[in-house]
């Protein structure tokens, strides 16, 4: 990637382009057979009531939007036994198609890695579709390490977890 990129909070005026970054990550995956988000979680009204709660982040190339991730610190959904506020949560991570295999996932998950421990807490969790192998493998070769699976509605997840203070990202930044 020639340029850094600027990972800043997404503002209510971005909320418009988060929702079509998520659109276009998800379309992408059900032509490719992967369905992974639902029409309903990407309703555009609920995605700009969490950007402007300040829980997404924007990813610019260049000025260009090229990415988004969001990024909370309590997740009662897929991890409802934790009860301290003892870890980070990232969900809808997703990438512009041009700006796949240039590093920004990575760039994403390093920001949430540094803001984890700034906070500071132990983990930095996520979850993912159980039956995505390729997905799955990229968590792990940034560091995350398997936790377990839960059903949460339709889906099977898997639950991953990176020690902030311990393991740090194992990706080449």
């Amino acid at each position: 990637m020639p340029d850094e990129p600027i990972i800043r909070p997404a503002t209510p005026d971005d909320a418009e382009v988060v929702v079509r970054i998520l659109h276009e990550a998800a379309s992408w995956l059900e032509r490719e057979g992967k369905p992974m988000w639902k029409v309903d979680e990407l309703d555009p009204l609920a995605t700009a009531a969490d950007v402007g709660a300040g829980l997404f982040l924007l990813a610019e190339q260049a000025g260009d939007p090229a990415g988004v991730m969001k990024y909370q610190l309590e997740d009662p959904v897929f991890w409802p036994e934790v009860r301290l506020p003892e870890a980070a949560y990232v969900h809808r991570l997703a990438v512009r198609r041009r700006y796949a295999g240039t590093g920004l996932a990575a760039r994403l998950l390093s920001w949430a890695v540094e803001r984890t421990r700034a906070l500071p807490r132990t983990y930095l969790r996520l979850d993912c579709e159980a039956s995505r192998p390729r997905l799955r493998a990229f968590y792990e070769s940034f560091g995350f390490r398997y936790h377990s699976d839960k059903h949460v509605g339709p889906y099977h997840v898997s639950r991953y977890q990176l020690d902030v203070a311990a393991d740090g990202p194992a990706v080449r930044r």
